[in-house]
């Protein structure tokens, strides 16, 4: 591909927003259209992006003979037919987290991907943060040993986004803070776990703050006039093939201490350690009878994680390669978050069913 790579925003949204910042500072990449249902939101992005072309569908923009690739930052019950329309038209995808509203959804994509040789991406940016690159390198030299307990989430006290809107409502989202951001974590747990197979999991989810309309935060529009109906908290006990097991927390509301809030994540292996909070941690080591902690901090000149995984969306394209966060491994997060919310419906172990797609 000679030229730049013409990238076409679907959803004018805060993310959407993000992604057009992000892929106009990157040097081989242009924003060249923008859509969204509610055009005057795609105008005003455009105007403030210096996006030359603003289309009157989505349907439009997809049918683009211009365009290279797409972004897709729109309702998760939308994602399936847009992933598939856009690589049926010749596209490359960026898919925003979670790949689907749920596991059949995401099996179609990782299907429909195959069919099209195109590239499908989901950006889960944490994966590029200097620590999880640091801890990853690491883990692949043997550094850890086997990791056999891991431990990860994100608390949230007070940040219900955009309460009655479509985060909130499980027919358009598939679920809360797990599927929200919870996402993230899982994702990157089981990446530097050395991807084993998940089998099963027991799980409970709460709603005690959602619905009430308290717990509210400050992303999104909230519509008081609309529902919500998905959980505020949840928590599960994942195992593996391989007897490794993973607790997985996530919360927009609680009554926890300041502490808490975030992202974090350990890793317990049979040679070392690591805990992760936010974008710094350490590794656990124990040498000669003693503890150690090695500090992991990002150094002052480290690129921004985004930007590093909008670089990678970029070279798979041009090398024609595979992306480390691909539908697959998408398909692998939405069959557990699925037997998560399986399990605490149902108040007993779920099978994680990775049946009907190969990775």
């Amino acid at each position: 591909m000679n030229h730049k790579i013409r990238v076409g925003i679907i959803g004018a949204g805060t993310i959407g927003k993000v992604h057009a910042s992000y892929f106009q500072q990157q040097p081989d990449t242009e924003v060249a259209a923008i859509a969204d249902v509610q055009l005057a939101a795609a105008r005003l992005v455009a105007e403030q992006y210096r996006i030359a072309t603003v289309h009157e569908s989505i349907d439009a923009l997809l049918q683009d003979k211009q365009i290279d690739a797409v972004v897709i930052a729109v309702p998760n019950l939308f994602h399936e037919a847009l992933v598939i329309q856009a690589l049926r038209e010749g596209k490359h995808v960026l898919i925003e987290k979670p790949l689907a509203i749920d596991s059949a959804s995401a099996r179609n994509i990782v299907k429909a991907q195959k069919e099209s040789g195109k590239v499908v991406m989901i950006p889960h940016q944490l994966r590029w943060d200097a620590a999880s690159l640091a801890v990853k390198e690491q883990s692949e030299k043997g550094a850890l040993g086997q990791i056999y307990y891991a431990k990860t989430g994100w608390f949230r006290r007070k940040n219900i986004p955009g309460w009655g809107s479509w985060f909130t409502q499980q027919k358009l989202s598939g679920g809360g803070p797990l599927i929200d951001v919870g996402v993230h974590m899982l994702d990157l747990a089981i990446y530097l776990m050395g991807n084993p197979k998940p089998v099963s999991v027991f799980a409970a989810a709460y709603s005690e703050f959602g619905e009430k309309k308290k717990g509210i935060g400050t992303w999104g529009t909230p519509n008081w006039n609309g529902s919500f109906d998905v959980e505020d908290l949840a928590s599960a006990m994942i195992r593996f093939d391989n007897g490794a097991t993973l607790q997985l927390e996530a919360s927009w509301a609680a009554h926890t201490v300041a502490e808490n809030n975030g992202s974090f994540l350990h890793l317990m292996g049979s040679e070392g350690g690591v805990a992760i909070q936010g974008d710094s941690g350490k590794f656990l080591l124990e040498q000669f009878n003693r503890t150690g902690d090695i500090d992991i901090s990002p150094s002052p000149g480290a690129e921004d994680p985004r930007s590093l995984m909008i670089r990678h969306f970029t070279d798979c394209i041009q090398q024609n390669a595979e992306p480390i966060t691909n539908a697959y491994s998408g398909f692998v997060n939405m069959a557990i978050i699925e037997a998560v919310y399986e399990s605490a419906r149902e108040g007993k172990l779920a099978l994680v069913d990775l049946g009907g797609v190969e990775g």
